[in-house]
Formats: C-alpha cells, sequence, structure tokens
C-alpha cells in the first residue's frame, strides 16, 4: 500500500493555474464567453480569484486607453451575478474615472475597498491630487 503524495498540488489550484492561462491567451471576441465559463466552475474561490485576477490584468493595460469602456461593457453582464468579480470591475471603473480627471463623489472613493484606495494612492496611476488629498486625509488604511 501506498500513501498519496502529500505535496500534490490540489485539483482546484491546477485549474486555477489553467484558468489564468487560458484567459491571459483568449482573443478579445471570446473574453465574455470564457470568463462566464471560469465563473461557472463549482468551486467559486477559485473562479472569482481567477477571474479578478485577469480583470486586474487586463484593467491595468486599458486603463489609460481609448477601450477602456468598451471593455467594461463587453464583461459587466457576464460578471454581474458573482459579487468579487463585479466589484473588481466596478472599481476599475471608478479608477478610470478618477485617472481621466472626472468628478465623482468623495464618498465613492471612501466608500471603495481597501485594495482600491491603495491602488489609487500607488503611484501606478495618474490618479489626481484632490483624490489623492482626500484619501490622506479620510483613507480607511494607513497604507493610503
Amino acid at each position: 500500500m501506498t500513501a498519496p503524495h502529500l505535496d500534490e498540488e490540489p485539483p482546484e489550484h491546477r485549474r486555477f493555474a489553467r484558468y489564468l492561462e487560458a484567459l491571459e491567451a483568449v482573443p478579445e471576441e471570446a473574453e465574455a464567453e470564457l470568463v462566464s465559463a471560469v465563473l461557472r466552475d463549482r468551486d467559486a474561490t477559485t473562479a472569482g480569484s481567477a477571474v479578478v485576477r485577469h480583470l486586474d490584468r487586463r484593467a491595468a493595460g486599458l486603463l489609460a486607453g481609448p477601450h477602456f469602456t468598451e471593455w467594461v461593457r463587453r464583461l459587466a453582464g457576464t460578471v454581474a451575478a458573482h459579487d468579487f468579480p463585479a466589484r473588481r470591475l466596478r472599481e476599475w471603473s471608478l479608477l478610470h474615472a478618477l485617472v481621466r480627471g472626472e468628478a465623482r463623489p468623495a464618498g465613492e472613493l471612501l466608500d471603495a475597498s481597501d485594495w482600491l484606495q491603495r491602488t489609487a494612492a500607488s503611484r501606478r496611476f495618474a490618479t489626481p491630487p484632490t483624490a489623492l488629498a482626500l484619501l490622506a486625509e479620510r483613507g480607511r488604511t494607513r497604507r493610503v
């Protein structure tokens, strides 16, 4: 009798890695369909994490360009019933609006997740000084 390998990677980890590979390579016209397929995984945590990692990667690349809004429109319906991916897509949309200099209510930024507040406060994106000042004064975490 042999014992199973204790260090064998769990199946959900392998699926997560395969999802990330597929999402990174998916053509734009098939992206929403693939995201939908991933979100049907029996493990909602694995699926949501893979999709959010994909959203983060794609949104960061599209944020300053002309195709961001259309990309959000294509994916919004696909992720709408999944709390974590839907919230992350909304927060990327808020960051997009801020970077473009669009006026947003202060409460929208202050009510956003710690992730968004830290991301907006990072030097990675051109967040306007007014938003940075608001986060410095009233943001939830010291890391902001």
